[in-house]
């Protein structure tokens, strides 16, 4: 394990997610001042647009255009070059809870997760999919059976899609087919099968991890953002942990390979994931600390 020198990037905000390094900025969402944030060469956040049913995952089409995911109403949304907000699909009819995160391939197609059910209103849990949105919005379930599907990152050779699983103890993959469909979930990393439990303290108590945020590095490592451990952890295909940033009392919810090299790693961090707590809050913030393997993947 290595000792990591954290700094602060941003404070001052309610709970970020989503970070992106994209076109040598960092990019990240604020659940609930409601607002897609960049960071501009000043090193202020600069609030880009503002998304009433509360952002999640951000990914750019081809063209430069964003997608943003709004979680409540279940849309991804598209930011024109007039700076007007529109639908680019409503992916309602295949989701069982809040929309979630989003990865967007190089190609514009999007692939989105959702919780599978009411977790901030104590409904039992249920397994969901995925969801793959083509640029021309149109919408298919491309996944199953997974446990509440959240960071998501594609490889460089676009071929394997990567996945935490946050509340399935696991991280998995799939096999990305031309037509942007997806093979048989295999696992990455497994800690130990959780099965068909529907009391979700239930499955946090047995569960090892639970892996929020997702990044890849050229070594084909990934550093989650371990949630239950208030950690970031860099995780090797097979499972073994090959390193650790400790950041308790604080939790880590998200986490972006970025900067000029590659080598930073950007971490949003916050207290815990209480929706009224944090609401009431601003004591959410962005750290970043520099760690050795550059990223490799989108995003």
């Amino acid at each position: 394990m290595s000792n990591y020198e954290l700094n602060v990037v941003v404070d001052d905000f309610h709970y970020l997610e989503g970070p992106r390094w994209y076109q040598d900025a960092l990019w990240f969402v604020d659940f609930y001042t409601k607002g897609v944030y960049r960071i501009n060469d000043a090193g202020d956040a600069e609030k880009i647009v503002h998304v009433e049913e509360q952002p999640s995952g951000l990914g750019w089409l081809p063209d430069g255009r964003m997608l943003v995911v709004s979680m409540k109403d279940r849309k991804i949304l598209r930011l024109e070059d007039d700076g007007e907000l529109v639908v680019h699909a409503d992916i309602s009819e295949h989701c069982g809870g809040h929309a979630n995160d989003m990865v967007v391939a190089l190609n514009g197609n999007a692939y989105v997760g959702d919780f599978g059910f009411d977790l901030t209103g104590g409904e039992d849990f249920k397994e969901t999919g995925l969801v793959l949105v083509r640029p021309d919005g149109s919408s298919q379930v491309v996944a199953e059976g997974l446990c509440f599907p959240n960071g998501m990152v594609i490889s460089a050779d676009e071929k394997t899609l990567i996945v935490n699983e946050m509340f399935g103890n696991r991280i998995s993959q799939f096999e990305v087919y031309d037509d942007g469909t997806l093979g048989p979930r295999r696992d990455f990393a497994n800690f130990g099968e959780l099965g068909d439990e529907p009391d979700l303290s239930k499955r946090v108590e047995r569960a090892q991890i639970l892996p929020d945020g997702l990044t890849l590095d050229q070594e084909g490592a990934v550093w989650i953002a371990d949630t239950l451990n208030h950690r970031v952890a860099r995780i090797k295909e097979g499972g073994e942990i090959l390193e650790v940033v400790e950041t308790a009392p604080e939790g880590i919810f998200a986490v972006m390979l970025g900067g000029a090299d590659g080598k930073t790693l950007f971490m949003c961090a916050a207290l815990d994931w209480d929706e009224e707590s944090r609401k009431a809050e601003t004591k959410g913030r962005m750290l970043s600390t520099r760690v050795e393997v550059a990223h490799d993947g989108t995003p």
